[in-house]
């Protein structure tokens, strides 16, 4: 699997979406953490920096849409896998075909 192009709006969509789902990941272990061993640091910390990669992933969606690199139902689709739990890293595939150069078996 190829590392997606920044430049293209797609690839914008496939890389935010990996690192939102990431820090998704990481949110759920802290959050864990916070209940199990009573430590909220790691969710004060992590809970602000995946809103804010989440808002950020909104924005290159509408970008991609809004420059008609992904169509209506791509980025409803992108939209709604943002919002399940490990979505991010099952629509990739199907972004990467949407990509000129983006190839899902890279």
């Amino acid at each position: 699997m190829s590392f997606p192009d920044l430049r293209d709006p797609v690839g914008r969509v496939r890389t935010v979406g990996m690192v939102e789902g990431l820090s998704y990941l990481v949110l759920l272990v802290c959050a864990v953490v916070k209940r199990l061993a009573d430590m909220p640091l790691g969710v004060k910390i992590f809970g602000p920096i995946h809103g804010g990669l989440f808002l950020l992933l909104i924005l290159v969606i509408f970008q991609a849409w809004g420059n008609k690199s992904l169509t209506f139902r791509q980025s409803a689709l992108a939209f709604i896998a943002s919002l399940l739990p490990f979505g991010p890293f099952l629509i990739d595939r199907f972004l990467a075909k949407s990509t000129p150069s983006g190839n899902a078996a890279d």
